[in-house]
């Protein structure tokens, strides 16, 4: 039988796709259009990862893949402000959380 996995552990992991959907998400801001080569080359991320990071933010509506390349969609702007409101917050609870733990 397996060991139950950290919930710390779980928390990391989400937190780092988030950096990486972010990251990408810049780059191609600031590189579109741009394919899927590229932008590993660009971030040091695996093409595996890029692809599907690039796969997740298109179901949300964030990206657009154009022939030509990604695309970031007119709610880029709006999502990377939700994304700092969201990461504030957390940032409060592990503040919290941590003063909890002394």
């Amino acid at each position: 039988m397996t060991e139950p996995k950290d919930p710390v552990e779980s928390v990391n992991d989400d937190l780092e796709l988030l950096e990486r959907h972010i990251s990408i998400l810049r780059t191609v801001r600031d590189n579109q259009p741009v394919g899927l080569i590229r932008l590993s080359e660009m971030t040091g991320i695996p093409k595996h990862r890029v692809r599907y990071s690039l796969k997740i933010m298109e179901q949300q509506g964030i990206i657009i893949a154009t022939p030509e390349g990604a695309m970031v969609s007119d709610g880029y702007d709006a999502f990377m402000a939700s994304m700092a409101e969201s990461v504030k917050r957390l940032a409060e609870k592990v503040c919290l959380l941590r003063d909890a733990l002394r």
